[in-house]
C-alpha cells in the first residue's frame, strides 16, 4: 500500500518571546504550538510539548534577551533545552529562529586568552539537534559561517524603509555611527535617495564608553537619521546625535534593530537630543523601558515569510531582493 506524506509546520516559543512568535503565527495563519515550561526550585529548566512533533518541520522562537522571567542566558539555555527536546521527540527537521543572536559581539579574539562565544553558541544550537538558524541583523555577517548549516539572516530594513519613508519630505542624512556600519548605512541611502554621513569615534574602555570625534558629510540643518543594529547602552547612538547637533542638524532619529536598551540606554535617550528613536520588536520592550519618543515598528511579517519560505523549500533571499547580504 502506497503511503502518503505530508509535511506539517510547526511553530512553539521560548517564554522570552511568546509576544513575537504569536505575532508570527497570525502572519502564518496557524496556531503556535503548546509549549509547557517551568522552572524547578533549583533553577533548572524544564521542557515538554503539549501536542505531538514527530515529522513535523519545527521552528523554536527564542530571542536571545533578558525578559521578566530571567536573564538572556536563561533565554539562550531554554532555546537549546527546546531543540533538544524536539530531537528526541523525532521532529524532522528543526530550525532555530532567534530574531536576536545573543553574544553576536563576541566574534573574533580580540585581544589573547579570549573566547569566541558567538561560534561557541552555533556549536551548541547544532549539538542540540538543530540544522538551520534563522536570525535578524546579525551584528557581522561572519557568524553565519560559524553555524555549519543553512543560516537565514533575515534583515528589518524594510519595515524600518516603510516608516522612514514618511519622512521624504525632510532634506534626509543617513548617519553612520562608525566606519563598520557604512555599508549598511548605504543601502538605505540608496532607498531613499539621501546623503550620506559618517560619524568617527573612539572607544575610550572595554566598557563600551564611546567618544564621537568628528562628523564625515554635510548635516547643517538637515534630519539625520542614523541606523545601527542595536542600542545597548546608548552610549553610540547619544553621542553621535550630539554632534550631529553640534554640526547644526535641525532634527535627529536613530533607527536600530534591536532595542537591548541596557542600563542607562532608557534615561540616556529620553534625555538625549535624539528626537525620536525607531527600532522593532526582535526584543521584548517592557513598561518600564517604553517612552514617548519610541516608535515600535513589527518584523513579525519578515519572519513569517521567511518560515513559510523555508518550509515550502523556496528562496528566502528573495524576500529582500539582496538587501540581506552583508
Amino acid at each position: 500500500m502506497k503511503q502518503q506524506t505530508h509535511k506539517v509546520l510547526r511553530v512553539v516559543s521560548g517564554r522570552s518571546s511568546l509576544a513575537f512568535a504569536s505575532r508570527v503565527c497570525s502572519e502564518l495563519g496557524v496556531p503556535l504550538g503548546t509549549t509547557h515550561i517551568e522552572d524547578f526550585a533549583n533553577g533548572e529548566i524544564h521542557v515538554r510539548y503539549g501536542e505531538s512533533i514527530r515529522g513535523c518541520d519545527a521552528f523554536i522562537v527564542g530571542t536571545h534577551a533578558e525578559w521578566e522571567g530571567g536573564s538572556i542566558n536563561d533565554a539562550i539555555l531554554e532555546q537549546l533545552v527546546m531543540v533538544d527536546a524536539a530531537k528526541r521527540a523525532s521532529a524532522k527537521r528543526i530550525t532555530v529562529v532567534a530574531p536576536f543572536y545573543g553574544y553576536a559581539r563576541q566574534d573574533r579574539k580580540a585581544s589573547g586568552r579570549e573566547p569566541i562565544s558567538a561560534r561557541l553558541l552555533a556549536d551548541l544550537f547544532l549539538a542540540a539537534g538543530a540544522k538551520r538558524l534563522l536570525s535578524v541583523d546579525l551584528h557581522s555577517g561572519q557568524i553565519q559561517g560559524f553555524f555549519d548549516g543553512p543560516v537565514d539572516h533575515l534583515t528589518a530594513m524594510p519595515v524600518l524603509l516603510e516608516y522612514l519613508q514618511t519622512l521624504r519630505g525632510e532634506d534626509l542624512v543617513i548617519v553612520s555611527p562608525d566606519a563598520g556600519r557604512v555599508k549598511v548605512a548605504e543601502r538605505y541611502t540608496n532607498q531613499l535617495h539621501a546623503d550620506l554621513a559618517i560619524v568617527h569615534k573612539r572607544r575610550q574602555n572595554a566598557k563600551h564608553e564611546v567618544s564621537a570625534k568628528e562628523i564625515v558629510g554635510e548635516v547643517d540643518g538637515r534630519t539625520c537619521v542614523i541606523v545601527d543594529d542595536m542600542i545597548d547602552t546608548g552610549g553610540t547612538i547619544v553621542a553621535a546625535a550630539e554632534l550631529l547637533a553640534a554640526n547644526g542638524a535641525r532634527r535627529v532619529i536613530a533607527a536600530t534593530t534591536h532595542p537591548v536598551f541596557s542600563g542607562p540606554a532608557v534615561q540616556r535617550l529620553k534625555d538625549s537630543v535624539i528626537d525620536l528613536v525607531v527600532c522593532t520588536d526582535t526584543l521584548p520592550i517592557p513598561a518600564h523601558k517604553q517612552f514617548s519618543k519610541l516608535h515600535v515598528v513589527s518584523v513579525a511579517p519578515i519572519v513569517a515569510r521567511a518560515v513559510s519560505a523555508v518550509f515550502e523549500d523556496t528562496s528566502v533571499s528573495e524576500i529582500f531582493g539582496g538587501n540581506n547580504l552583508v
